[in-house]
């Protein structure tokens, strides 16, 4: 019987901020695999890396930003890729980063925004997107994130 692999070599960050009492949603327009359109920060695990060390060296590559905190969403994101026959799983993670932060982006994406969960909900073009945000918005939006899912928090 023949098995489908399943992958994971890479992670998601969904990055959050608060102005005044919302928290937004930060999402980038790509620029080379999924041209045009609006997804949250990805990237691939490098060698020696572990996946929040990824997350973190991404927001910072992709955006420029700096995570203030930074969680387990205690979640993946999965799909399937039909040109390698395969599942995906990616750890999805949640970056907090200064409300007064600038965005700086790097080529692999031509535009960002800071949006509403609602907003962004309607934006991302996968049903997984959608779950993900769901998720991190009742996780830890609507409820304090449980202590166990902090990950990494900056020094003052």
């Amino acid at each position: 019987m023949a098995e489908i692999p399943i992958r994971s070599f890479g992670v998601a960050v969904v990055v959050l901020r608060e102005v005044g009492a919302e928290t937004q949603v930060l999402l980038l327009r790509r620029n080379h695999t999924l041209v045009g359109e609006w997804c949250q920060i990805a990237g691939g695990i490098e060698d020696g890396e572990k996946a929040w060390q990824t997350a973190l060296r991404e927001v910072k590559e992709e955006t420029g930003l700096s995570c203030t905190r930074l969680y387990s969403a205690d979640i993946c994101e999965q799909f399937y890729e039909a040109d390698r026959d395969a599942i995906t799983l990616a750890p999805v993670f949640v970056g907090i980063v200064d409300a007064t932060a600038e965005v700086v982006l790097n080529e692999e994406h031509s535009e960002f925004c800071w949006t509403s969960f609602s907003s962004a909900v309607d934006m991302v073009p996968f049903a997984g997107q959608r779950h993900v945000l769901r998720h991190v918005e009742a996780e830890f939006v609507q409820r304090q994130p449980v202590k166990h899912l902090l990950l990494f928090e900056m020094s003052h």
